[in-house]
């Protein structure tokens, strides 16, 4: 009989934000910085978002040209409209 290809509902209730690697990161970068112990949490709440809305948009583009497959240039073009808008 074949394995089921589907995630359990167990496994995904498991998964967690990788804190220990938001918070190295900002340390890096920012190293003057104090964050409470929720805001790395936000910061990868908001990159999630991003990160769908920009795979939204880059489907619309690749659909849009009649491409199946998402290609760079639908990526590249998703991204400055998705900028354009959360910068205004």
């Amino acid at each position: 009989m074949a394995r089921s290809t589907t995630v359990s509902q167990r496994k995904m209730t498991r998964r967690k934000a990788p804190l220990g690697f938001l918070k190295r990161v900002f340390k890096r970068q920012k190293p003057h910085l104090r964050l409470k112990t929720s805001s790395d949490l936000l910061v990868h709440l908001n990159c999630l978002l991003f990160v769908h809305r920009l795979a939204e948009e880059a489907r619309i583009n690749a659909c849009g040209s009649k491409c199946a497959i998402i290609k760079k240039e639908h990526v590249l073009a998703a991204a400055k409209v998705i900028l354009k808008k959360s910068r205004g």
